[in-house]
């Protein structure tokens, strides 16, 4: 598997991405089903495992971290995302009457410190901004962030979904720089190659992280998008001998900015197959052809 190196950093991220959003939503949370679904992950050189404060409802950080408990060895073999700043109407919050977005210091920090204790771990490879937030005081989140970088625990940081005036002003307030922007890109999402966020991305030193790149599942669903789509990914599938998600990863791989898609299913049949992406070629003709199917007419 290929590792990819964020900045000047000294972080490197596997190129696929488990992603835990749904961990929690399996039939099966048991520590031993969840170590199948990590030791399946790491068999295949999927090293990094993308979580989130929020995900499960505040669950699956802890979900994921009775793994690390059972077996602390299992820590140095990976690398730990996750992100704060959306704060979720929840029966854990009981006080809170909205959701909001919070990237003031305290937020941040506490986030941080509950991570830590979920996933069993003394520090994060990797911490994200979840949400732009409209409230943002960016010289105290700028702060806040060099000083976990700076503290130890927190190894490097990032945002997701963000636009590129607001990474920009984050960044404009900080010591340390911004690795990664996480945004929903696959063949349903396509703005961030033409509206000019991929671009900034590669000016700025940002890797692009993909979620949703199989556009939570509408690419297996009935439309006049995936009408267009079906034949040439059957082609690609029965030249390559390959399955539709694996090719739809592929797209995504093939763009020369090297965009890590984060990949998740709770099936280890599936899982045990998200590396195939990797073997799959897409060149420049068949990438557009595809763009075209979906966007439903030719480029410009």
């Amino acid at each position: 598997m290929q590792m990819v190196q964020l900045g000047k950093s000294d972080v490197q991220l596997s190129r696929l991405v488990y992603g835990v959003w749904r961990l929690g939503d399996a039939d099966d949370v048991s520590v031993s089903h969840i170590r199948e679904k990590i030791d399946l992950c790491l068999g295949q050189g999927i090293s990094t495992f993308d979580h989130a404060d929020i995900y499960g409802d505040y669950e699956c950080e802890r979900l994921f971290g009775r793994a690390l408990a059972k077996d602390p060895s299992l820590r140095s073999k990976m690398q730990l995302i996750s992100k704060c700043d959306i704060a979720l109407i929840s029966d854990k919050f009981p006080q809170r009457r909205v959701k909001f977005y919070d990237t003031s210091a305290r937020y941040i920090e506490s986030s941080v410190e509950q991570s830590l204790q979920n996933l069993h771990t003394d520090y994060l490879d990797l911490l994200l901004i979840h949400r732009p937030d409209p409230f943002m005081n960016a010289s105290e989140t700028a702060k806040t962030l060099d000083g976990l970088i700076e503290s130890g625990k927190v190894r490097a940081v990032g945002v997701s979904n963000f636009d590129v005036w607001d990474w920009r002003l984050l960044q404009s307030y900080m010591t340390h720089p911004l690795v990664v922007n996480q945004v929903e890109m696959s063949l349903l999402s396509r703005d961030t190659f033409t509206n000019g966020q991929l671009s900034a991305m590669q000016l700025d030193g940002l890797a692009p992280m993909a979620w949703s790149p199989l556009a939570g599942g509408a690419l297996f669903q009935e439309s006049a998008t995936n009408t267009r789509l079906a034949p040439i990914f059957e082609r690609i599938c029965q030249q390559q001998n390959c399955t539709l998600d694996q090719a739809a990863v592929a797209w995504l791989l093939a763009h020369p900015a090297n965009i890590l898609p984060v990949v998740g299913t709770n099936h280890p049949e599936r899982i045990k197959t998200l590396s195939d992406a990797m073997d799959i070629q897409i060149d420049r003709e068949t990438w557009f052809e595809l763009l075209t199917a979906a966007a439903g007419h030719e480029v410009p």
